[in-house]
């Protein structure tokens, strides 16, 4: 019985002893966290997502308060997350426009062709791990969802074989973009309301065997351009949004209607409307070379 006794005050004994080291140890080697850290954190969505480029909301809130982000560095918050951490820094913060994520390609089902069948796994990471796709064009989005994986926002879905943007569900948080494996998704001002809806750098008569609706690199584009915002580069036209002013002539001007007006629905209803005269006009002038080559047949029938 004493020595159970022993072994228990001993224990006790030992235990106060190692609670004390461990007390005076956490006071000697204690790291210093500014409190603002958590108040900053206490801020943030915690959606975790990465998109202001640190690994988590905990990585941003201490960025921030060293100095190495902005307030608005969360792109999930937007202004309001913004505000209330600019209020806890004590600075005013400074305005940004939205940007949104934007899939620069239109082929769907009916515009690109495939070159094979695909009966893999339905990710485009498997997909072009064999012949880097199995559509015609190398550039085209393969509509197999990676991208929609990705998104935590349901922003992003795939619509008759191609990955199309919400955008009043995108946060802009890029995780699509470092998704795609083709590369074709990128961030865009919401406000302007002109977007390049092809990434193929293939040369004009590759495009047209494998797509309808392919940019050729006409370049009539960059010649229609009254303030030098859109260049070519490669044989795909790159917007410069610094200079671009939204007036939509690029639009007007792209024989391929690779451009399109976004925002205003006045332009895309004008832009609709132009594609089908111009789908008019072709097939008048494929009926009446139809008809001219019937009678040119009768006309030989009858010399005979």
């Amino acid at each position: 019985m004493i020595n159970i006794v022993y072994a228990v005050l001993v224990l006790g004994v030992m235990g106060l002893l190692f609670g004390v080291l461990l007390a005076f140890a956490s006071k000697i080697f204690a790291v210093e966290v500014d409190e603002r850290i958590p108040a900053v954190l206490e801020c943030l969505p915690g959606a975790n997502c990465g998109g202001c480029g640190f690994t988590g909301c905990n990585a941003l809130a201490t960025a921030i308060v060293e100095g190495k982000a902005p307030v608005n560095g969360c792109p999930v918050g937007g202004a309001a997350v913004a505000e209330k951490v600019a209020a806890v820094m004590g600075v005013e913060v400074s305005a940004s426009d939205k940007q949104i994520a934007h899939v620069h390609c239109s082929g769907s089902c009916e515009n690109v062709k495939n070159r094979a069948n695909y009966e893999g796994i339905e990710d485009c990471l498997g997909a072009i791990r064999v012949a880097n796709g199995y559509k015609a064009c190398s550039f085209a989005c393969l509509g197999l969802g990676t991208c929609v994986k990705a998104c935590k926002f349901d922003a992003i879905h795939v619509v008759d074989g191609v990955a199309k943007v919400d955008a009043s569900k995108c946060t802009s948080c890029g995780q699509c973009a470092a998704a795609c494996p083709k590369h074709i998704i990128s961030l865009v001002p919401e406000k302007n309301p002109v977007r390049i809806d092809c990434s193929s750098q293939d040369k004009g008569k590759d495009v047209m065997d494998a797509c309808t609706v392919g940019c050729i690199g006409c370049s009539l584009c960059v010649k229609t351009c009254k303030f030098d915002a859109i260049h070519m580069e490669g044989n795909l036209p790159v917007i410069d949004y610094d200079k671009c002013k939204g007036c939509q002539m690029c639009a007007k001007a792209c024989p391929r209607h690779i451009i399109e007006p976004w925002n205003t629905p006045e332009k895309v209803k004008e832009l609709q409307e132009l594609k089908a005269k111009q789908a008019a006009a072709k097939k008048a002038a494929m009926e009446k070379a139809a008809a001219a080559k019937k009678a040119q047949e009768a006309t030989a029938g009858a010399a005979e």
